[in-house]
């Protein structure tokens, strides 16, 4: 079939990454537990990758498992050579690969990652656990065999039938229906090519699985009795039968099913070819030409993604009193990452993901022990418990990746090449917003197109990437640090240099006389899944004498007072003084030192610290009149380098000036808030984000 009238779901094109690659780090030794020798490893359970799964392990003869409990990367490191890879690149928990059977063998298992065998790890105890197979844990390991390994310890599944594709194919009108498809006959790839699924005992349930799967998030009704019909004139090839999905499932292959044995000579007698209609969300009603669903008025969003590359992915976050936080991912499941993506109007969830795989959030975590059954409408509706700071850490962050409808955009052709031989620029004006699925739906001049020079100065182009860095500015210590000083101009001409004073200061009677200066710390953290580099190139960095670094960026913070209104009344700025990792979360070595000519970046998990007692960290208020407004910092405010969520680079904060001094509070990022509680902290919508506005 061609591409404009399937869409495959493709299960083994899973990207499978972690934060946490390298060597593990020894921490504290174990106790030592003996165990018994002979044990045999293997990775089970679907749907997986060779090199993943639910790890069992054969004990005296039996089968078992391994509880999540206190599981880490580094338990993972030692069972993934057992497995005979050399490493592991993430971990699952919460039964991922479905749950096991027989017993737990391992559970609140603990290694340093240095360990030649897992007997060497301490634990409960072989066999001693208190955990039930929905808490099986899996290894996700590196594609790379030990050298001289024999599989003879590594026992796989057996090999049996296994659903692992699934897409509609329209029966009428083929080739001319727009994309997404969201009609068809249910057609599933076994081993043998593709086969249609008898309708015999077909439910709603079932429905709503594949519907799921091919990213939409809820199916509807469909005219049975003119497919039958119209399968009277049609060959079938059945391969499928008896399905009985409970309408949780995130995939087919999770259901209870049967296939068909290749000695069956009358396959679905009496029945027809399964038939599914699905429901997309409005974004992907209007790209496929149906009529928006109108729905009934549900109020704020309450559920947001963040932090992901593509659309369908990211850091679960959730609105509560007015503030978004984020998600613990403490029995986090697919359960629950399927409310999620269906509430945000894709399909089920492809992965749930633990252990901030999509970056850290800032501020408060909401929730903690999600449980949802799967049928709820949204995340609020699943059991939870409401945490405090001191029971979860941001280093334990929930996120999703949703199932999408296939829309055809990546046949869209755009093309990235040395641009000497263009002769003709077709596109100019552009300005997205970042939630567009093609060029062609975002802003541009249309059929006049303004820059009809060629070559490449005047070409534009990208450089792609499956991850970017994502910048947040720790607003508390921003409120905690304000204050005024009264800075003698004999101690400001470096700044003046800098072109860090308001533009009153070149008219003053130098080198006496003063400047107000508002000053403040900054401390901005990547919390993204990249190093925040530099967008030049160390070759084009600028010496400065006066501060004796170089700078590596032109711009990279504003400072603004605005009055509440909206109107600029004293500015600042920063230049990259230098970038590096001032200070960095326990589990990350810093990698960027500014000193000798150093390499410039903020590693992820680390941040840049600018104190207030550095030059240009403050803002000339000399000529601001005393009143209340608002200060703003905005990071990379240029978008000159990538980051996977510009929504946060802004901060803002309530100041009160009598003229003597000056009150700063409420400060927070600029998305922290719900649009009810911004609309009340300020009149105008500011800069915090890339949107046109």
């Amino acid at each position: 079939m061609g591409p404009v009238s399937v869409w495959q779901w493709s299960l083994w094109g899973l990207l499978l990454c972690s934060l946490c690659l390298g060597s593990p780090t020894p921490s504290t030794a174990p106790e030592k537990r003996a165990g018994s020798q002979g044990l045999r490893f293997r990775l089970a359970g679907f749907p997986r990758k060779p090199f993943e799964g639910r790890v069992e392990i054969q004990r005296a003869g039996e089968w078992g498992t391994i509880c999540d409990d206190d599981f880490t990367l580094q338990a993972a490191h030692v069972l993934c050579r057992e497995l005979g890879f050399t490493e592991a690149t993430g971990w699952t928990h919460s039964a991922k690969y479905g749950p096991g059977t027989g017993r737990i063998w391992l559970d609140n298992l603990s290694c340093s990652g240095t360990e030649r065998s897992v007997t060497e790890c301490a634990s409960r105890g072989w066999g001693n656990s208190d955990c039930t197979h929905d808490e099986d844990a899996g290894v996700i390991c590196k594609d790379e065999r030990l050298p001289g390994f024999s599989d003879s310890n590594v026992i796989e599944v057996e090999h049996q039938l296994q659903v692992e594709e699934v897409r509609l194919r329209p029966a009428v009108g083929r080739g001319r229906r727009p994309l997404p498809v969201t009609e068809g006959l249910v057609e599933v790839r076994l081993p043998d090519g593709w086969s249609q699924v008898c309708d015999k005992g077909w439910s709603a349930h079932n429905s709503h699985v594949i519907c799921g799967m091919l990213g939409f998030p809820s199916e509807k009704r469909v005219n049975v009795a003119f497919y039958r019909l119209l399968a009277q004139r049609q060959q079938h090839s059945f391969g499928l039968h008896g399905v009985a999905c409970v309408g949780t499932e995130a995939h087919l292959s999770l259901c209870s099913l049967e296939f068909y044995r290749a000695n069956d000579t009358a396959r679905c007698p009496g029945g027809a070819p399964a038939v599914v209609s699905c429901v997309p969300s409005p974004l992907y009603a209007a790209s496929s030409g149906q009529k928006k669903q109108q729905s009934k008025p549900q109020g704020e969003v309450r559920v947001r993604l963040k932090g992901g590359a593509h659309p369908g992915e990211g850091r679960v976050e959730v609105l509560k009193a007015g503030t978004w936080g984020t998600v613990c991912d403490r029995k986090w499941d697919v359960q629950a990452a399927s409310v999620v993506c269906r509430e945000l109007g894709f399909g089920s969830a492809r992965e749930a993901l633990s252990g901030a795989r999509m970056g850290q959030g800032m501020g408060a975590i909401h929730l903690s022990e999600v449980r949802c059954s799967g049928q709820e409408l949204s995340l609020w509706k699943c059991p939870h418990k409401n945490i405090t700071a001191e029971d979860c850490s941001h280093s334990q962050d929930a996120g999703v990746r949703c199932n999408l409808p296939y829309t055809g955009v990546e046949t869209k052709e755009t093309w990235y090449w040395d641009s000497g031989n263009v002769t003709e620029v077709v596109m100019s004006g552009v300005r997205c917003t970042g939630t567009e699925l093609s060029l062609d739906q975002c802003a541009h001049h249309g059929t006049h197109v303004t820059c009809r020079r060629t070559g490449s100065r005047f070409t534009a182009g990208v450089i792609c990437s499956e991850t970017a860095s994502d910048l947040l500015l720790h607003s508390a210590l921003v409120q905690e640090t304000a204050y005024i000083e009264d800075r003698p101009l004999h101690m400001l001409y470096c700044a003046a240099e800098e072109n860090c004073l308001a533009s009153s200061a070149r008219s003053a009677n130098w080198p006496y006389g003063h400047r107000r200066l508002l000053r403040f710390s900054s401390q901005i953290h990547n919390l993204g899944r990249a190093d925040f580099r530099p967008k030049a190139g160390r070759h084009s960095w600028v010496w400065h004498e006066c501060h004796g670094h170089y700078h590596s960026m032109d711009i990279f913070t504003h400072y603004d007072i605005l009055t509440p209104n909206g109107t600029k009344v004293a500015e600042g700025h920063k230049a990259s003084f230098c970038l590096e990792d001032t200070e960095c979360q326990e589990d990350v070595s810093k990698r960027y030192e500014c000193a000798n000519f150093g390499e410039q970046g903020i590693t992820v998990g680390c941040w840049d610290l600018y104190r207030h007692d550095i030059d240009c960290q403050w803002i000339d208020i000399t000529d601001v009149k005393p009143g209340n407004y608002i200060l703003q910092v905005v990071i990379n405010p240029n978008f000159e380098v990538a980051e996977s969520d510009f929504t946060n680079n802004a901060m803002k904060c309530n100041c009160k000036y009598d003229g003597h001094r000056i009150w700063v509070h409420n400060c927070h990022i600029g998305d922290a808030f719900s649009e009810e509680a911004n609309r009340r902290f300020e009149r105008y919508p500011g800069q915090t984000s890339n949107q046109i506005i």
